[in-house]
């Protein structure tokens, strides 16, 4: 028996509040996250792979055309999930978005959240959902842990270090540059603090963590396509015909 059979699944919070001005013109009539790739939308993608992994109760989060999302996932029924939404009427960028979803979340303690706009099919959400045995263990409650991926050609300088099982801001000996995947685990303290309604980015509550010590993470060497622009989207499609 694998050790997520003994763990209660934590709740997901899926990301999807982007007006994506990168993909234009795809996104004047349609949310980013329901871009299609081999005929299925990008938030169905992730939906189905939680669902296999046995997480059950998802939020989602939206702003930019939101309400086609609700009326094309409704409550999560087809997917075997129970699905709440969680509407912005203003961007609050990504760790204010899920300060306003947090009550909606509701995790005991961590939570699992997801870029919609990400492409990873194989990610390993179960193995990740294995990991929260040692993360609530750590004596230095751990307030995130972030799956990493090799640099893409879009982004090349990457974005944290990775040495062992320690994310830092800085360079440490023997450490690689990574970039973040948009995978994590994160500890609903580290956003119950931040007044609602409120802009605020992910990058320096991750930082101040990092700082502390209190950020762990993962290499993925797996598929992983951050679904930027359109060409990247039309690439994708073609790769999986």
């Amino acid at each position: 028996m694998t050790q997520s059979a003994t763990l209660i699944p934590p709740p997901c919070l899926l990301l999807a509040a982007g007006r994506g001005e990168r993909m234009r013109p795809l996104t004047d009539e349609l949310p980013k996250p329901l871009l299609l790739v081999n005929n299925k939308s990008l938030l169905a993608w992730h939906l189905e792979a939680l669902a296999k992994a046995g997480i059950n109760k998802v939020v989602i989060n939206h702003a930019w055309l939101g309400q086609k999302i609700e009326e094309t996932l409704g409550n999560g029924n087809q997917y075997g999930l129970k699905i709440t939404y969680s509407p912005e009427k203003k961007a609050l960028e990504t760790a204010g978005g899920i300060r306003k979803a947090l009550p909606l979340i509701n995790p005991s303690d961590y939570f699992l959240v997801i870029n919609g706009d990400v492409f990873c099919p194989n990610f390993p959400i179960f193995e990740l959902i294995d990991k929260l045995v040692a993360i609530r263990k750590n004596p230095n409650t751990l307030l995130a842990h972030l799956v990493m991926v090799p640099n893409p050609i879009a982004h090349p300088a990457g974005d944290f270090y990775l040495k062992d099982s320690q994310i830092s801001d800085h360079p440490l000996d023997g450490a690689e540059k990574l970039t973040f995947s948009g995978i994590g685990l994160y500890h609903q303290s580290l956003f119950k603090q931040l007044e609602l309604d409120i802009p605020v980015k992910l990058a320096p509550l991750l930082r101040e963590a990092m700082a502390e010590n209190r950020v762990s993470g993962e290499k993925y060497t797996g598929p992983w396509h951050d679904v930027g622009t359109p060409q990247r989207l039309q690439e994708l499609n073609a790769a999986n015909e």
